[in-house]
């Protein structure tokens, strides 16, 4: 059994949260040992190792906690079982039955203490549950009282199984000293403190009585929506809504904040607020479709679409406005030319390359319903031609994952992944690594060889000058760590609940763009500058942003998905896996993006001849094609993206006013003829 397999059987990540899962595994083994020997020493020590490793592993490897826990080994069963050892340890050690009454008594005290604080706490968070949740109206005359103090609501059951510490450390010192005055005080302060606690916050249940109804709440939120007047909306729903998914959202946030006309976020689970990114832009989160349809939005001439969704429907049917897809990447998968489009009044890709995957959907979509208007998140990425090559060349690779199903599975993880890094590292070059967000969710295989490939990767930088790369990675760490706390207070994200945060939700103001974008900007160059230009690179984390990484790079190795189509901006050399083994002119007539790009077999024999268009690059074949291309793909450079989706926006707001406008004058024409 290898390390990285105990690693994937425990859900952890390294070496040490590996010793801290069998140095928690081992202090609880200990002490039913402990107690029927008895140790008293052997019993405290395996106490407090138990009591430590668990709270670390709340913070380090939460994924091995929630495997615990869905092992019926919850946090209140090992709570109680150390109180059952405990008990053990003071029979076997002769305690008087006095003791043993009362400390029954006070650890049943505690436990039904702790049962009804859980009770009370459901109850407030139940009330102070909302309809909507609302950033960037101002929605102080909702009067939505306070979020009780954190020390009560926030981690209530890790602190209130705490409460036991005091009547455990005193049992202990009692056995220890043979004296029993301990033990009095040790009980009275884990019983005191935990009827303050549920007092403290049957206080707080009366406060939340005082929660506005959903009639008020969501009357308060069109009355701020009717001063706002909302023309276009982006609306997203997802069914596990984490940080890997609302990329897709906040990838078109800039463009919005650009656009002429007054734009609104409509998001449907209440997950997305933590993962949304900073924006000035009016954003409600509405759960339950009957809400949905309460929201007076009479002014919503568009709504954009970034993703295919059930609860799309819910949204569809406005007849007022106009229902556009955009998606969230453009690539020569199924999802980029799905039939279920059709459902939508226009699709916007990003040049004639989309148009035309679509009309291969044969007899689904109108080719009048296709509009180009490019990707305006591109504007950013530097060309090739004012790129300044490293010492080493620099090549990312970023694999897509492993997709819904078999069928779907374009990632060159699995099959080629690990020998493709392999022989990266055998020739000599730098390794940007950027995995899929959702690569693992559910291929195992796809799992096992991400994590080889970081391995490999952390293997080969230590061969290197390892010492002095850590000391320039270790002395960046404090001012990144500032920066990005900053970022988080810009973020537009409010602490608390969600009712919380739509209690302190306000209008924005702009004066924190300014350095928002400085120190986005200060961020990624202290973080490329620390790491130098050898050493490899594993992106997990929103920063770097993938961009960023383009901008690092010489050369991209992926898979057939969108981010080929966003690389293919920047005019740099680029590679598709064909680990399917197609004929290169088989895979270029399946996939638009292969136009340009160098293709590699699954035993990576082209490498060393793909990689000369980096070392040398006058023998860069694919250059002509990659121009080419790039206008096929993504459309022309002049207007630039913004402008065509700005007026793409435009248009379509008008073209719905106008019908709109017809439809009522229908009506007062055929009620008039009533009349009459």
């Amino acid at each position: 059994m290898t390390f990285r397999w105990w690693c994937g059987v425990l859900r952890v990540r390294g070496k040490t949260d590996l010793f801290l899962v069998f140095l928690f595994a081992a202090g609880f083994a200990a002490l039913p040992v402990f107690a029927l020997l008895p140790s008293l020493w052997g019993f405290a020590v395996a106490s407090a190792v138990s009591y430590a490793a668990d709270e670390v592993l709340h913070t380090r490897a939460p994924a091995f906690v929630r495997r615990l826990a869905a092992l019926q080994l919850t946090r209140t069963l090992r709570f109680a079982v150390r109180t059952v050892m405990l008990l053990a340890l003071a029979d076997r050690m002769d305690a008087p039955g006095a003791v043993l009454v009362a400390a029954l008594a006070v650890f049943s005290a505690h436990f039904t203490l702790v049962v009804l604080y859980t009770a009370v706490h459901h109850a407030i968070r139940r009330r102070r549950t909302l309809p909507v949740v609302v950033r960037n109206l101002d929605m102080s005359g909702a009067g939505i009282p306070q979020t009780p103090p954190a020390f009560l609501y926030r981690r209530f059951l890790r602190k209130s199984l705490h409460l036991d510490v005091p009547a455990h450390a005193g049992l202990l010192a009692a056995l220890a000293a043979g004296v029993w005055q301990p033990v009095g005080i040790g009980f009275a302060l884990t019983a005191g403190l935990s009827v303050a606690a549920v007092v403290a916050l049957l206080g707080q249940l009366r406060r939340a009585r005082r929660m506005p109804s959903r009639d008020e709440v969501i009357g308060e939120v069109n009355r701020q929506l009717a001063g706002y007047r909302p023309e276009v909306a982006l609306y997203f729903s997802f069914a596990s809504v984490s940080r890997d998914f609302m990329y897709q959202v906040n990838m078109w946030i800039e463009t919005l904040e650009q656009l002429d006309r007054r734009p609104l976020i409509i998001l449907r689970e209440r997950a997305s607020f933590r993962y949304l990114g900073r924006t000035r832009i009016p954003v409600v989160c509405v759960p339950k479709a009957d809400d949905v349809a309460q929201l007076e939005l009479p002014e919503l001439r568009v709504v954009l679409y970034p993703g295919n969704a059930g609860k799309n429907v819910h949204m569809l049917r406005v007849a007022e406005a106009k229902h556009v897809f955009i998606g969230h990447g453009d690539s020569d998968k199924l999802a980029s030319s799905n039939r279920v489009s059709k459902v939508y009044d226009e699709i916007w890709v990003a040049g004639r390359a989309g148009r035309d995957r679509y009309q291969r959907v044969r007899h689904a979509i109108n080719d009048e319903a296709i509009v180009e208007v490019g990707r305006p998140q591109l504007s950013s990425i530097r060309l090739h031609s004012d790129h300044v090559p490293g010492p080493l060349p620099t090549v990312l690779y970023a694999p897509t994952w492993e997709g819904w199903s078999d069928d779907d599975c374009h990632t060159s993880l699995i099959p080629m992944g690990v020998p493709l890094v392999e022989k990266l590292l055998a020739e000599g070059v730098r390794v940007i690594y950027k995995p899929h967000p959702l690569t693992g969710k559910r291929s195992r295989a796809a799992a096992e060889a991400d994590r080889t490939v970081r391995a490999l990767l952390r293997a080969d930088n230590e061969r290197r000058d390892a010492e002095r790369a850590e000391a320039a990675v270790a002395a960046a760490r404090p001012r990144l760590a500032e920066i990005k706390a900053r970022l988080g207070e810009l973020s537009g994200r409010l602490g608390g609940d969600d009712a919380q945060q739509t209690r302190e939700a306000r209008v924005p103001d702009r004066d924190g763009e300014g350095e928002w974008r400085a120190l986005r900007a200060e961020w990624h160059r202290i973080f490329w500058e620390s790491r130098g230009q050898v050493r490899h690179h594993v992106v997990l984390a929103q920063l770097p942003t993938l961009y960023e990484c383009f901008d690092q790079a010489d050369m991209l190795i992926s898979d057939v998905s969108s981010v080929v189509a966003d690389f293919v901006a920047s005019l740099k050399p680029y590679v598709l896996t064909n680990a399917n083994g197609l004929t290169d002119e088989d895979f270029r007539a399946a996939y638009t993006t292969a136009g340009g790009a160098y293709l590699l077999d699954r035993d990576c024999a082209r490498l060393p001849e793909i990689l000369d268009a980096v070392r040398a690059p006058r023998r860069d074949p694919m250059a002509p094609e990659r121009r080419i291309l790039k206008e096929y793909v993504l459309g022309p450079d002049h207007p630039t993206s913004l402008r065509r989706f700005n007026t793409a926006v435009n248009a379509l707001a008008e073209r719905a006013a106008a019908e709109r406008f017809a439809e009522e004058q229908e009506v007062v024409v055929e009620l008039s003829g009533r009349s009459a």
